[in-house]
Order: C-alpha cells, then sequence, then structure tokens
C-alpha cells in the first residue's frame, strides 16, 4: 500500500512516526511519503515538507504568513497527485489538514484523520466538513467519541499514543543529564512566538527560587541563538535540546505551555502549572470563539481544574510563584495531585496501545475483505 501522511507539528512528528512503525510492521511492503519531521523519517517515510516550516501561532500570524500557506497547499495537491497514494492519512493540524481532506475527497483520495482537530473546543460545525472528508476518524481522547456521536458522526477511539511513548522512555530512563539538586522544567512551546510571549515571565522566577536550577527545553525548530539572548542574564537557568523526557523524570515542578506537553508532564507525575500567553488580538477572538471550561488537556480529560491555568493577563511572575510555592510546598497540594494525575493515567491506558490499534483500524479499512483484528479500545 502506499500511505500519504501528513503532520504539522512536533507532537503529530512524534506519533506519526509511531503510527509509521506500526504500518511498517504490519505492512512491510508500505511506501510512505510524509509531512513531518526527523521522527517521522527515521520510522521509514519519504519527508516532503519539515514542520517547522509550516507551524503558524495564532490569527494574526496567519494572516500574515497567508500567502506561505497557500503555496504549501498548491505544494501538497502536486505532490500527493503525482504520488498517488492508497489512503491519505491527517494527522491533527486542522487549519491546513482540512483543507488538504476536503479536496483529497473530491479527487477520489481515501482520507483518514487520526487525532481528531480539537473541535469540541471551537468551530464546532466543522464536523459537517469532517463527516464529508474524512472516511474515518480515529480519536484519541476518551470523551471524543461521545462528542461525535451526538454528530452523529461514529468515530474509533483507539486509545492515547502519549502512554506508551511514556512508559517505554520510564522503562528505559536512566540518569541522562548532568542536572542535580531541585530542578524546574520550562516547556514554553515550539513557536518562536509564543516563547517570545512566555519565557521572559518564566525566566523571571529563578531570581524568587535561587536554590532552584530552572531548565529549558528547547524547540526542535528553533536555534540556539534565539535562546541564548533570553537566557543570558540569569545564574541558575540552564537548556536542554532534544532532552525533554529526560529533564521530566527528573523535574521537581513544571511550567508548561497549553498543548501536548501538558499531559506528558502529568504522565511523568510532574505537579505543573499551565501557562498561556497570546497576541492580544489572537486572544480576544479566541475568548469569543472557544467555548470549553479548560484549556490544558489534563483539565479537559478529567473534567475538573487538577491543574491551574494561568491564561493572558493571570499569567504574570506574581500568580506563577504564589502557584510553584503550593506545589513545592504544600503537601496536601501535592496529594491531590498524585491521585488525580494517577486517575488520569488509568483513565488513558484502558484503550490499550493507540499507535498499534490505529495501524490496524487503517489496515482493515484499506482491505475490508479482511477479518478485522479487535483492540482493547474496542472492549
Amino acid at each position: 500500500m502506499r500511505y500519504y501522511v501528513i503532520a504539522g507539528e512536533a507532537s503529530g512528528d512524534l506519533h506519526g512516526s509511531n503510527l509509521l512503525r506500526e504500518l511498517k510492521l504490519k505492512d512491510p511492503l508500505a511506501a510512505i511519503r510524509c509531512w513531518g519531521g526527523e521522527k517521522m523519517e527515521a520510522a521509514g517515510a519519504d519527508l516532503v515538507k519539515h514542520y517547522r516550516d509550516l507551524a503558524f501561532m495564532g490569527f494574526t500570524e496567519v494572516v500574515r504568513n497567508l500567502p506561505t500557506i497557500l503555496n504549501n497547499l498548491r505544494f501538497c495537491k502536486a505532490d500527493i497527485l503525482s504520488f498517488h497514494p492508497d489512503v491519505l492519512i491527517l494527522i491533527d493540524y486542522p487549519g491546513f489538514n482540512l483543507r488538504i481532506a476536503k479536496w483529497a475527497k473530491k479527487s477520489g483520495f481515501k482520507v483518514v484523520y487520526y487525532i481528531s482537530p480539537q473541535v469540541w473546543a471551537w468551530k464546532e460545525n466543522r464536523v459537517k466538513l469532517i463527516k464529508r472528508c474524512v472516511d474515518l476518524m480515529l480519536v484519541i481522547l476518551p470523551f471524543e467519541k461521545a462528542f461525535y456521536h451526538k454528530w452523529h458522526y461514529e468515530v474509533i477511539y483507539v486509545g492515547h499514543p502519549l502512554i506508551e511513548v511514556v512508559d517505554q522512555f520510564i522503562q528505559m530512563a536512566g540518569p541522562k543529564m548532568n542536572i542535580t539538586g531541585k530542578t524546574i522544567a520550562l516547556l514554553p512551546g515550539s513557536r518562536r512566538q509564543e516563547v517570545m510571549k512566555k519565557l521572559p515571565l518564566m525566566l523571571e522566577l529563578s531570581h524568587r527560587l535561587p536554590d532552584y536550577t530552572f531548565v529549558v527545553a528547547k524547540a526542535p525548530g528553533l536555534e540556539d541563538e534565539f535562546y541564548e539572548d533570553l537566557l543570558h542574564p540569569y545564574k541558575n537557568v540552564k537548556a536542554v535540546r532534544n532532552q525533554t523526557y529526560e529533564l521530566l523524570y527528573q523535574a521537581t515542578a513544571a511550567l508548561v505551555t497549553s498543548g501536548t506537553a501538558t499531559l506528558e508532564t502529568a504522565l511523568f507525575a510532574v505537579p505543573e502549572i499551565i501557562c498561556y500567553k497570546g497576541s492580544e488580538i489572537s486572544y480576544q477572538i479566541a475568548r469569543r470563539l472557544i467555548k470549553i471550561k479548560y484549556i490544558g488537556l489534563v483539565n479537559l480529560i478529567m473534567n475538573k481544574p487538577v491543574v491551574k491555568e494561568l491564561i493572558q493577563q493571570e499569567l504574570n511572575v506574581e500568580n506563577m510563584f504564589t502557584e510553584l510555592k503550593e506545589l513545592l510546598n504544600n503537601p496536601i497540594r501535592k496529594a491531590e495531585l498524585k491521585a488525580d494525575y494517577e486517575a488520569l493515567r488509568n483513565l488513558l491506558k484502558k484503550g490499550g496501545n493507540a499507535s498499534s490499534n490505529a495501524a490496524d483500524k487503517i489496515i482493515a479499512f484499506l482491505n475490508p475483505s479482511l477479518p478485522e483484528q479487535k483492540t482493547d479500545a474496542d472492549k
């Protein structure tokens, strides 16, 4: 089979790489072409475009980069036509991927979506487009199946892929970094704009907690020089690249931008604060459109405020310091968080191995005459 896979962010590259490995195991003759990153390329795909050339955050940033986005869309369509895959597999990244899905369906291609766009958060009407253009939707959050069901669209829950990734790391982990003492992990995001908004505020906390080492996890797509200018004035601050899990494995607490990293931090059982700050225009537009109670995946999945969220104006040094002291020094708060993290992990583990399940469902979709393999998520 010929597979064309599109992921537009670092998390998509991670989950896409594990999916591709499972597809290769189950379909050894698979030919795979992808948009993603080094991880998907290492998993055996021919890399067409790197996600660092695709990621634009917020409404104003998208408008400013619209010519580049339109050029990417045109190039992608031409490349798909040239490769002529048996199936197009889209991984999250909805602004781009839903446009490709609409075109691909009209062009006669089979379309699978792995990791649903967050239509339950905003732009719920996108479900109508998904129903028309996506032949198979594979979701990774437990509540998504019920959400789509109310729209009379049946999707398949395959489990969450981060469980297998984090568990595998923990099983193999050892002391891999030269960090001693008490550590505060700083995960300010993967895009230049969001790092510039949040990292300077996070770094200010290092003055108030001189006994802790603050360690910044650098984004794969941002150069060292960018971080050096930001980190230069601070004494008890370090930075690492491509070692985020090693950092979380040892961290005492963490300040984390909203997104997949908030869930990864919880699965490592690290007390965290979820931090979000965007451009004022983007924030005001989003505030009027987004319908969910929480922005953090941990809180959304658990349907309660497990982790403190500091958003926009609330994200300031004083508020971060107050909450961080609670996480570090309040034994009751620590015990509550530990119990909630354990409940979260147990809930997500019920789905089984997401990458393997997803690969099984895709192959069954392409070969309907074969007997379908039952997965843990089906039971």
